[in-house]
């Protein structure tokens, strides 16, 4: 981890980490990379929610460590996955953060993907019926 001094999350720079309450499904030319019905959605101040996807729940067989590392204040130091293909290589498509600060642990064993590179989509995972009256 890094020694650097986090930042907390306020009022000024607010983040929320929540169940995503559906399956997500993340596909790399046409072809199934996550599957999960344990998504977390991460809402960063203004910036568009993002899902951490489980990592026990990708195929790892197509995950490639990657040299790149960056930091966030808030999250800590983030280490990237390449997405190998057949014939292609999509190149730091996929974030994680190994030891991510207190205020997001809940991330950690998680792993988001650039929403330029991959399809995610979600669906509504079906309730069991209800019984009684």
């Amino acid at each position: 981890m890094s020694n650097r001094q986090p930042r907390i999350p306020g009022s000024d720079h607010p983040i929320t980490i929540e169940d995503t309450g559906s399956r997500v499904v993340v596909r790399a030319g046409g072809r199934v990379v996550a599957d999960t019905t344990r998504a977390l959605t991460l809402q960063e101040a203004a910036y568009p929610p993002v899902r951490y996807i489980p990592l026990d729940d990708v195929d790892q067989d197509l995950l490639a460590a990657s040299d790149t590392h960056t930091y966030c204040p808030y999250k800590g130091d983030a280490s990237y996955f390449t997405i190998t293909l057949p014939g292609t290589e999509l190149t730091d498509a996929v974030w994680f953060y190994p030891e991510p600060y207190a205020a997001v642990a809940p991330i950690a064993g998680h792993v988001a993907f650039y929403t330029d590179r991959v399809d995610v989509t979600t669906e509504a995972v079906p309730r069991p019926p209800r019984v009684g009256p």
